[in-house]
């Protein structure tokens, strides 16, 4: 691996990480989702604070029906509460809304808020658009709900990591494109962006942990099909959309050696540039992933900024 001036905090972290994964077939991909599912078990009991319900929600004409679940404080609130709908990462290709279980239960319990975490269907069994469309569908069902549900209707941003970032985003283009939901914030957490594949970060880095550009090649791949051409839709890769304007304001962050990295700042760069209120972060010293030490120092702040940008645009 390249010698990289890594936050000190990391070292004993990065060499138990993997690099360049195998992707390469569908057999390999789900042996990597039973894998990193076995990572997510856990002994820690759920919130008393939170009630967790696990529904299924209408897909979009005719699509499958979308597994969600919903977390809310336990206890009638006064008004109708703010919501988030949360998308997990994983390349498109793996992960779960188990993956972001303990972050939804700790954001619902800060902030008194709804959390409605989306279980997409995955590529490559599913390439665009079937992952996209089931976060849609259930950010329509969510609105079209939120009597039933005690949200306000009025405050439900979206939020998303990692691939989940671009689904974000995707979401965010397709209900001002639809005349859907109007969501009052993105946060868009190392967003994977940009099929292009061309950014300096994006060549750079061809071996950091976790996330690197033959991992991206696969991710797209799979996402947009083996055959896929250059005519690719801005809701498959949001950084490829003309106009960015009317979209909601946003919180993007952006790791220092990721390969992602570039495209998160220069989407956070053009939504500025449209007129949208956008609050941008890069960390130093931190890779795609790092988060996964929620005890460094760098993986504290970024929490807590996270933490406080919801608060702010939620009204919290």
């Amino acid at each position: 691996m390249t010698e990289r001036n890594y936050d000190p905090e990391f070292a004993e972290l990065i060499p138990a990480l993997p690099t360049v994964t195998d992707f390469s077939s569908i057999e390999s991909i789900r042996a990597m989702r039973e894998a990193r599912a076995s990572l997510f078990d856990s002994d820690t009991p759920d919130r008393e604070d939170i009630e967790k319900e696990d529904r299924q929600v209408p897909g979009h004409e005719g699509d499958p029906d979308v597994p969600v679940r919903i977390y809310r404080p336990t206890g009638a609130a006064e008004t109708p509460r703010p919501c988030i709908l949360e998308i997990h990462g994983g390349g498109f290709m793996t992960g779960s809304i188990e993956m972001m279980d303990g972050w939804c239960q700790s954001v619902a319990a800060q902030l008194d808020v709804a959390i409605v975490s989306v279980e997409y269907r995955l590529a490559p069994e599913d390439p665009y658009p079937a992952g996209l469309e089931d976060c849609y569908a259930a950010l329509c069902w969510t609105v079209k709900n939120a009597d039933a549900l005690d949200i306000d209707a009025a405050r439900v941003a979206v939020a998303g990591q990692s691939a989940g970032g671009g689904l974000a985003a995707a979401t965010a283009l397709l209900a001002r494109d639809r005349g859907g939901p109007a969501l009052c914030f993105q946060l868009l957490e190392i967003p994977e962006l940009d099929d292009r594949l061309d950014t300096p970060s994006m060549r750079a880095f061809q071996d950091t942990p976790l996330w690197n550009r033959p991992n991206a090649v696969w991710s797209w791949r799979h996402y947009l099909g083996p055959d896929h051409s250059g005519d690719v839709s801005p809701y498959a890769a949001p950084a490829r959309a003309q106009d960015l304007t009317g979209l909601p304001p946003a919180y993007v962050s952006t790791m220092e050696f990721d390969p992602l990295r570039d495209e998160g700042i220069q989407y956070a760069l053009r939504l500025m540039q449209a007129g949208v209120s956008v609050e941008l972060h890069a960390y130093p010293g931190t890779f795609h992933g790092s988060g996964l030490l929620p005890t460094a120092s760098v993986s504290k702040r970024g929490a807590k900024e996270v933490l406080e940008s919801l608060a702010r645009a939620l009204g919290r």
